[in-house]
């Protein structure tokens, strides 16, 4: 594409290439772990181009490094001197492939998820170690795959060619004629591809902004839903522990006698974040709890965390400000400890109802019910998400949603609400189709 722009000749016998002052170590790092933004500017050229790469994608440093760059292209479209429209989204596939692998499924689906659905006709193919000729067996590969992108008058998509050869012996007469199919093949369908960028209107990235947001909401939301039900259901035991003590002891209830008792009374403590996982939490230290975690790392302002709608959090229990959470290396967790109490510790609690006759029972399903309703009000929170994503990205079905949508489902059965949670079986019976991608993103 540079020599193309920089109106390199076969003839020349002149390839150039990017590279990277950095040592070979670093270079490879960068490589894998990061996207990399090039800027061209040609005084000798009417083209302005700017290329985002993503590479790394999909490799086996696993599913945390794509949200890395997941995260990169989220801070750089929200920055300043970030890009907020884009014309062209491309997906590089060998012209020789007849389906595509589990990688190239997970990668074209988990890039397709990121973009709003009004990219689609700004997605388009790049055939590379082409020979020329139609590109059959790899559309047909792609049309399996349901992959969308642009398409044509005929209703076909938008499709370039390119090989791979044109750099490589640039200067060996024996393969001359090779050379010379290599090069203008290529630099043709470069020219069409320019072509291409020059009639096509560019999209906004609002749409695609939304639904990066609300990826990283659900994430945020399912994430804080487990840390809320394990709690509950540690604070369902003590309650019910709490209970059987009483019903030990109802003669000394009945007698107003003071007894003691053993619970196992849950509280959260500070541990340090496993590496391996991310670099920072954001915690609400009202709440106690982790708002967004993976996440904000990068960013020292956390009015600015994509947790935070109006200055306040729509993760955790009291929507706090965010001048109460911090950014940490420690997160919140849930844990035990054995407690002695007393008769007389549970008069206080419930302000002595429980020598007055009132049903020690009554006050412990009512505390239960207030731990439901904040159950009930995150999980249909996670779903609004599901159903946002499901309105406005591509990718409707994309294996981002599913590593969340058996919880999501469970809990909604357990509140009752099963005609949502069907909704949500019926996303995961749609993508069922693409086991192998799916056993993919589970190998990692």
């Amino acid at each position: 594409m540079i020599n193309y722009m920089l109106g390199v000749k076969r003839e020349d016998k002149v390839w150039f290439e990017i590279t990277d002052d950095q040592s070979d170590q670093t270079q490879v790092h960068s490589q894998t772990s990061s996207i990399t933004v090039y800027g061209f500017y040609l005084q000798e050229s009417p083209i302005h181009l700017t290329i985002i790469d993503t590479p790394g994608y999909g490799n086996t440093h696993g599913v945390e490094l794509d949200k890395e760059i997941t995260m990169s292209l989220h801070r750089l479209s929200k920055s300043a001197e970030g890009f907020h429209e884009i014309h062209a989204v491309c997906l590089v596939i060998k012209s020789t492939h007849n389906r595509l692998s589990d990688r190239q499924q997970y990668i074209f689906d988990a890039v397709q998820s990121l973009f709003g659905r009004d990219i689609a006709e700004n997605i388009v193919l790049l055939f590379t170690h082409s020979s020329g000729a139609p590109p059959k067996n790899a559309l047909t590969a792609v049309k399996e795959a349901k992959i969308k992108c642009a398409v044509n008058d005929k209703n076909q998509p938008v499709f370039f060619l390119f090989d791979n050869q044109q750099s490589d012996n640039a200067d060996d007469e024996e393969y001359e004629m090779i050379h010379e199919q290599s090069w203008d093949r290529s630099f043709c369908g470069m020219e069409q591809f320019f072509e291409f960028l020059n009639t096509i209107k560019p999209k906004s990235l609002e749409m695609t902004l939304d639904v990066l947001n609300n990826r990283k909401q659900l994430e945020a939301k399912i994430s804080n839903l487990q840390s809320r039900v394990q709690m509950m259901e540690l604070k369902q035991n003590e309650l019910k522990q709490t209970q059987e003590a009483v019903e030990q002891n109802k003669q000394d209830v009945k007698e107003n006698k003071n007894f003691e008792y053993e619970v196992e009374v849950p509280y959260k403590e500070w541990v340090d974040i496993d590496p391996s996982k991310a670099k920072m939490a954001m915690c609400c230290t009202v709440c106690e709890e982790n708002c967004h975690y993976p996440g904000c790392w990068w960013t020292s302002d956390l009015s600015w965390c994509s947790m935070m709608k109006v200055n306040h959090c729509t993760v955790c229990t009291n929507k706090c400000h965010y001048t109460k959470h911090i950014k940490s290396a420690q997160i919140y967790v849930a844990n035990t400890k054995k407690e002695k109490r007393t008769f007389k510790d549970l008069k206080k609690k419930y302000d002595g109802k429980i020598i007055y006759g009132e049903s020690l029972v009554k006050m412990l399903e009512e505390e239960l019910q207030e731990l439901e309703k904040e159950k009930i009000k995150l999980v249909m929170e996670a779903f609004h998400c599901v159903e946002t994503l499901q309105m406005i990205a591509l990718k409707t079905d994309s294996l981002f949603i599913l590593q969340h949508i058996d919880f999501l489902i469970e809990k909604l059965k357990e509140i009752n609400e099963s005609e949502k949670a069907k909704k949500l079986e019926n996303i995961k019976k749609r993508a069922g189709e693409k086991q192998g991608a799916i056993g993919y993103i589970t190998r990692f």
